[in-house]
């Protein structure tokens, strides 16, 4: 480009000799005009055409071209020839100085606490890379600047917005775990990150807001740090100690901060499809019984829920909540941010009238006073961590209830195919009273709660159930308070029945198509990919019974559609036999998206447009129009 340049001005310097030869001959025209003035009155014009010439002749044609070779096309060359080169020369030693400083904090980063002489080495090794990196940047940026420890700092109060930036060395989640060292920062609530300056950021953590942040002791590298989602968790690392704790204040700071802004502006910003889908899950969800208040505390209008306990809370409580980690509550605001169609579903099957009957059943039999909006944060943190962790008010189950096996009937009659028979009676010990009524609510169930192979005609006593196996059972019928009160009693939401093909809660609610059911326990930790004794597991029952929409939930949480059952088959051969379009779409786009975001490398995008457009209209039609995604099934033994 430089030479380009030379060449562009050697152009416009022959284009001005033209230039120049044309004045001249207009010159020569003026030189000849003056001998036709005649007469005393045009005297004194022929003499100023005489003065005149000579000079705009020496202007045109001498000083013009002179000053033009002298000022531009000399210093030029000599810039290209002379000051480029000597650049680059310096340029190159900078990138070796570069090189070697990157080797260097590999291989600190890389040190394992354990072995100390190993440790000193690496620190030593990184010390003499940062002073020759340092001098060789004294002279590649040609500035008196002094750098010191404070390089690999960060600006804090940037005007961009930019709350912190540095290099982090962030873990893939790839099966290989490895380490890739990037350009991070936290802007605008988010944190994000940059392979190159020139790319595009790729956000890890889109609203801060939902984050904690804690220090790493478990991992074998040194100055570990976790920022802990409600969807996944991110381990970084950072280059010294010292760096690691600015780093962690960083993110708790911009936490309290976008909460800040967030109480100050009585909302949050974006666009207007964001304002008014937060609008529509605002309505919905506060339309369910007891959701106007919050369910703690009482105060009116709440704006925030744990999604999954299926509750609103105020901005106080949701902030204690959030403190009991992603585990216990998983805090998300009902106004900035989105929500998707499967959740809003979830939020409505449940609400704080039905959990608070579960979680303060015993309250009129204890001393502790429940809080008002008006008692101190204390007061509402003591009764939350008492009524979620501690569980101190849900009535305890009796000793029948602690049986983990799901008792099975060992006499069995003819079986029947309906679907709707009706438990008509079931026998209750006297003392068993859960939180919420659950017998009540499993015989107003039209449902049997036995799959179609195991449909007896004997009745059971659920009193006697594991809170395990009455997940299970809830799970199959769809029934939210009851799958709420079993894990509030320690249900294993992955549970295995033994009896039933190892089968699992969230098996179940394939096989009874229950999306909500399915998101319940997802929210609340379910293994999407734990198989049955067939090998089979949520995906691939999903396909073969032809629930599209249940597909799309399991691809969009991490489901592997790899993996193989017994047969041999994944879910798109299956899909493919049972010629199911929708599903084979599904499942080809998300493994091309997959693929896409490895030829990217382990930090790749979360998907292009085309991606998150299929998934979310199939996601709004599974949850709003579910009878247009209805498809053929087949036997799941088959």
């Amino acid at each position: 480009k430089k030479w380009t340049l030379v060449k562009q001005c050697q152009a416009m310097l022959e284009a001005g000799k033209v230039y120049c030869q044309t004045s001249k001959s207009f010159i020569n025209g003026l030189r000849e005009l003056g001998p036709q003035c005649s007469g005393d009155k045009m005297m004194a014009v022929r003499g100023a055409y005489q003065h005149i010439v000579p000079v705009i002749r020496k202007l045109f044609i001498r000083s013009l071209i002179e000053t033009t070779q002298k000022s531009v096309k000399t210093k030029l060359q000599n810039f290209v020839k002379e000051d480029v080169r000597r650049f680059k020369d310096v340029r190159k030693e900078f990138e070796r100085n570069s090189e070697t400083l990157e080797g260097a904090l590999v291989r600190n980063a890389q040190a394992p606490r354990g072995k100390q002489h190993e440790v000193e080495e690496a620190s030593n090794a990184l010390l003499n890379a940062r002073r020759a990196f340092r001098a060789g940047a004294l002279d590649y940026v040609l500035e008196d600047v002094s750098y010191d420890d404070s390089i690999m700092d960060f600006n804090a109060d940037a005007a961009n917005g930019i709350a912190m930036e540095g290099y982090l060395y962030k873990r893939a989640s790839n099966a290989f775990k490895t380490w890739s060292r990037r350009w991070f920062s936290i802007q605008k609530n988010q944190l994000v990150y940059q392979k190159k300056f020139k790319d595009q950021p790729t956000v890890v953590v889109e609203d801060l807001r939902l984050c904690t942040v804690k220090p790493s002791t478990d991992n074998e590298r040194r100055f570990c740090f976790e920022v802990v989602s409600p969807s996944k968790s991110c381990l970084l690392q950072a280059d010294s100690e010292r760096q690691q704790q600015a780093w962690i204040s960083a993110v708790q700071n911009s936490i309290a901060s976008a909460f800040q802004d967030s109480l100050a502006s009585g909302g949050g910003g974006g666009s207007a499809d964001q304002e008014n889908e937060g609008c529509k899950a605002l309505e919905e969800v506060q339309a369910i019984p007891g959701n106007r208040q919050c369910c703690d505390c009482g105060e009116p209008g709440p704006d925030w829920a744990s999604i999954n306990l299926g509750i609103t809370l105020c901005i106080v409580c949701s902030g204690i909540h959030r403190s009991l980690g992603v585990h216990f509550s998983k805090v998300r605001s009902l106004t900035l941010d989105s929500w998707e169609p499967e959740l809003i579903k979830l939020m409505c099957e449940l609400g704080n009238t039905v959990i608070n009957r579960i979680y303060e059943a015993r309250i009129d039999e204890i001393t502790i006073k429940k809080p008002h909006p008006s008692s101190p944060r204390g007061d509402k943190e003591s009764w939350i961590r008492s009524k979620y962790v501690e569980k101190k008010f849900i009535h305890k189950l009796p000793e029948t209830g602690r049986n983990p096996p799901l008792r099975r009937s060992s006499a069995r009659r003819n079986r029947s195919g309906t679907q709707d028979q009706t438990i008509k009676r079931i026998n209750v010990k006297k003392g068993c009273n859960m939180g919420f009524n659950i017998i009540f609510l499993l015989k107003r169930r039209k449902i049997n709660c036995l799959p179609p192979s195991d449909v007896a005609e004997e009745e059971e006593d659920l009193s006697t159930l594991h809170p395990g196996a009455l997940l299970y059972r809830s799970a199959a019928l769809q029934n939210f308070p009851v799958m709420a009160d079993a894990l509030a009693h320690g249900a294993d939401v992955n549970w295995v029945n033994m009896a039933e093909e190892t089968s699992t809660p969230l098996i179940q609610a394939v096989t009874a198509n229950a999306l909500a059911a399915c998101e319940f326990l997802l929210q609340n930790g379910a293994n999407v990919n734990q198989v049955d004794s067939n090998g089979r597991g949520p995906l691939h029952h999903a396909t073969i019974l032809g629930h599209t929409g249940l597909v799309c939930l399991f691809l969009k949480r991490g489901a592997d559609y790899n993996a193989r059952d017994k047969n041999q088959k994944d879910p798109i051969t299956i899909a493919v036999d049972n010629a199911n379009a929708d599903i084979v779409t599904l499942l080809r786009i998300a493994k091309m998206n997959k693929e896409m975001r490895e030829m990217d490398g382990a930090f790749g995008q979360s998907g292009d447009e085309t991606y998150q457009d299929i998934f979310r209209d199939f996601s709004h039609m599974a949850s709003n129009n579910p009878e247009k995604l209805k498809r053929r099934s087949a036997d799941p033994k088959s």
